[in-house]
């Protein structure tokens, strides 16, 4: 796996370590980290979660708790924004595509 998802997987806030969960194909463990946090960074972790369930109901509910617009754009360009903007990094190594290939 990258650096970047095994930096936030270390991460001392549970909003980022979700994004890192979701990054392994762990959508369950993900969601449980954002579940009961109620910081408008989790809530925005959280709305992408459901989104990328397809469950876009409770996507504009989390999305309206973090107030921000529903993203319109592909998945993979939305975890980027949010990790870049959640960790301060816009680091290629944590593009989905280097996800996937490792």
């Amino acid at each position: 796996m990258t650096d970047r998802v095994d930096a936030m997987e270390n991460s001392e806030r549970a909003f980022v370590r979700a994004l890192a969960a979701d990054a392994r194909g762990d959508w369950p463990g993900a969601h449980a980290l954002v579940q009961d946090d109620p910081s408008p960074d989790a809530a925005w972790v959280h709305a992408y979660l459901h989104r990328k369930e397809g469950d876009a109901g409770n996507a504009r509910y989390w999305y309206g708790r973090a107030g921000k617009p529903v993203f319109e754009g592909d998945l993979d360009e939305e975890w980027r924004l949010i990790a870049d903007a959640l960790t301060g990094s816009d680091d290629d190594a944590g593009e989905p595509e280097a996800r996937a290939r490792d």
